[in-house]
């Protein structure tokens, strides 16, 4: 009979126990995955990036500057003025996500959020110089970017509910390129490549560089010391493999295979989209596009400014899967 009660009572207290053992682990799963989604903007206030550091790479000069003022001198540094105001707009928001995303994510630069090195990270110029610079119509040019700024002011681009690194560029050539293309690593889901029209009729579209045999065979020896090309073997240079970006992914020189972003470094062109014409003793690179190709494509927002797209669309557009949100 003991047997039996002791059987039942742990019959009745299992029972009990495994309900309120599930009951408490999926309220800790749940409170979980609810701080796996709460917004950077909920994290963090706009007055946290209130002031940023500011390097000035020429002199290394450290500088305190006002975030919405950097925004503006950054936006009048980096995209022309004459663009639609919507393009305008969508860089703004870029350039303030890009800052923000620095800012919380750690920066490169000691003592510095960011520098003013375009190269780097993004151009910059300060207000008075850029106004001298448009001359009779700085004022107004000023005025046309201060607009825009203020009419995005606390709006970033956010994924899932963070931030996002908004990587902007000149001219796509008509498609941009996903992000592990350029710098390696893993791909991220909201910088996709995306195909945007309208781009062949800025002056940014298409270039040209051309170099002699020798001297194309001198650039890569700077590189490659035991590089040799057979010139008179139509294989020794040949396009091997292309991006999801219609970008150069492989292409052989020689004896030796690079990636087209090497091949844009090596040579000094505007973009890794390219093809290759020889003639004769001349090598000419046919480029595409200007730019690393990933995220927003200046020109590219400017042609769908022109066909009534919002800066909201236009972000849509080159950042996948993202929304525009405010801080509060």
């Amino acid at each position: 009979m003991k047997k039996i009660i002791i059987y039942i009572v742990l019959v009745i207290g299992i029972c009990f126990i495994i309900p309120i053992f599930l009951t408490v682990k999926f309220k800790t799963e749940e409170k979980q995955e609810e701080e796996k989604v709460i917004l950077d903007v909920e994290k963090y206030g706009y007055s946290d990036f209130e002031t940023i550091k500011l390097l000035h790479k020429a002199t290394s000069e450290v500088e305190e500057v006002d975030l919405d003022n950097y925004v503006t001198s950054v936006v009048s540094a980096e995209i022309p003025v004459n663009y639609d105001i919507e393009a305008i707009k969508a860089q703004s928001v870029a350039t303030r996500t890009y800052t923000i995303y620095k800012i919380i994510h750690g920066s490169k630069h000691e003592n510095a959020d960011i520098c003013d090195d375009a190269s780097c990270c993004q151009a910059w110029i300060s207000r008075e110089d850029r106004i001298k610079k448009w001359g009779e119509n700085g004022i107004d040019n000023m005025n046309k970017i201060i607009q825009a700024v203020n009419a995005t002011v606390g709006e970033v681009i956010t994924y899932e509910g963070q931030i996002i690194n908004a990587f902007f560029h000149s001219n796509s050539g008509g498609k941009t390129e996903t992000v592990s293309n350029v710098w390696g690593g893993t791909d991220l889901p909201y910088l996709k490549s995306v195909e945007t029209a309208g781009e062949e009729g800025y002056t940014q579209y298409s270039s040209e560089v051309s170099f002699t045999k020798e001297e194309l065979l001198n650039k890569l020896k700077e590189n490659y010391s035991d590089i040799e090309i057979n010139f008179n073997d139509s294989e020794s240079i040949k396009i091997l493999e292309y991006t999801d970006g219609d970008r150069i992914k492989t292409i052989r020189l020689g004896n030796k295979e690079l990636s087209g972003v090497e091949a844009r470094r090596i040579f000094g062109l505007k973009s890794a989209n390219f093809e290759v014409v020889i003639d004769n003793d001349k090598v000419t690179f046919k480029v595409t596009g200007n730019g690393h190709g990933v995220g927003m494509s200046q020109t590219g927002a400017d042609a769908l400014a022109k066909h009534g797209k919002t800066y909201k669309e236009i972000l849509s557009h080159f950042y996948t899967g993202i929304e525009i949100t405010k801080f509060n």
